[in-house]
């Protein structure tokens, strides 16, 4: 029996020993499928990492970008209300047009009396309403005296020509004078150099209203050197001024009242011829209107008239 019994156990004892060996490679294989799933799961873990990281990328650059575009387009919408206020805004001008008849009837009073002391720098108003009614005005006076003088209106009227040539002078003599006292470093502004040059027409002004209605040129030589002489004095004297170094005084002033004073000889003398000059080349010359004249009826055709009214009487 005892012999028996050992070999009952020896026989448990290869059982258990097979099925811990079986159960040993059973955990074995588990563990490696554990760590291959644990591989497969970090290797897809990376990949997606990868793929966010990549994701998050092309995000933050798109948004980036947005932002750019959005900065851009404020800047510019900033810019562009700014300008548009900027120009539509009538705010912007009104201290040039602020002024009262008064300061207005005042000045003009003044631009006809040259000052005296120039050694230190004349006040000039910096307003453009009186200096705009002046060109206004020349621009009337010189429509008047073209219907009031020779000259023959064809097919319309002559306010353009009048409103670009004194337009063009105010504007176009004043940027010059401008950009001549930069050169000679001469204190005034553009603003200023308007409204001076502006008021200075108020000479121009009366000079042409009295010798278009009274046609003698003495008298417009008379009103030439002395109400035209003293409004160029009055510019020449603001100026000197406001300039320093005897040069470039003599540069600026002389320039100036050149200037000044054969534009008034022009428009006297030269402008209607050149206005008609101009409307010669651009409606052709003055031709006549047309006529009906009546013709005289050739010999033989009264013979030939005569025949037939002898032939018909005879058939008849």
């Amino acid at each position: 029996q005892g012999g028996g019994s050992a070999v009952i156990d020896m026989e448990n004892m290869d059982d258990t020993s097979g099925s811990s060996f079986e159960d040993m490679g059973e955990m074995h294989q588990r563990m490696k499928e554990e760590e291959e799933e644990e591989a497969a799961e970090g290797e897809a873990g990376a990949g997606e990492e990868e793929d966010g990281e990549l994701l998050g990328m092309k995000g933050l650059r798109g948004q980036l970008s947005r932002q750019v575009a959005d900065q851009m387009w404020q800047v510019g919408k900033r810019q562009a209300s700014r300008a548009f206020s900027l120009y539509a805004n009538i705010d912007i001008l009104r201290p040039y047009f602020d002024v009262e008849p008064v300061q207005v009837r005042a000045r003009l009073l003044e631009s006809m009396i040259p000052v005296k002391m120039i050694n230190f720098p004349q006040k000039i108003a910096g307003e453009l309403y009186g200096p705009l009614m002046l060109v206004f005005t020349l621009v009337a006076i010189l429509l008047h005296g073209m219907k009031t003088s020779d000259t023959i209106i064809r097919e319309g009227t002559l306010m353009g020509t009048a409103i670009g040539t004194c337009f063009g002078y105010w504007l176009g003599i004043s940027s010059f004078m401008y950009f001549l006292a930069y050169l000679c470093n001469a204190q005034i502004t553009m603003v200023q150099m308007l409204s001076l040059l502006g008021y200075g027409l108020f000479g121009h002004c009366i000079t042409l209203f009295v010798t278009y209605n009274i046609h003698f040129h003495s008298l417009f030589y008379i009103f030439w050197l002395v109400v035209g002489g003293l409004s160029t004095l009055r510019m020449v004297a603001v100026l000197v001024s406001r300039t320093v170094g005897h040069t470039q005084r003599l540069i600026l002033c002389g320039t100036l009242a050149a200037l000044h004073m054969l534009f008034l000889l022009y428009l006297h003398f030269a402008y209607h011829k050149v206005v008609e000059g101009i409307l010669d080349t651009l409606e052709g010359p003055n031709m006549p209107p047309f006529q009906r004249v009546a013709r005289d009826i050739p010999v033989v055709s009264n013979a030939v008239l005569n025949t037939t009214a002898k032939a018909i009487a005879l058939t008849l």
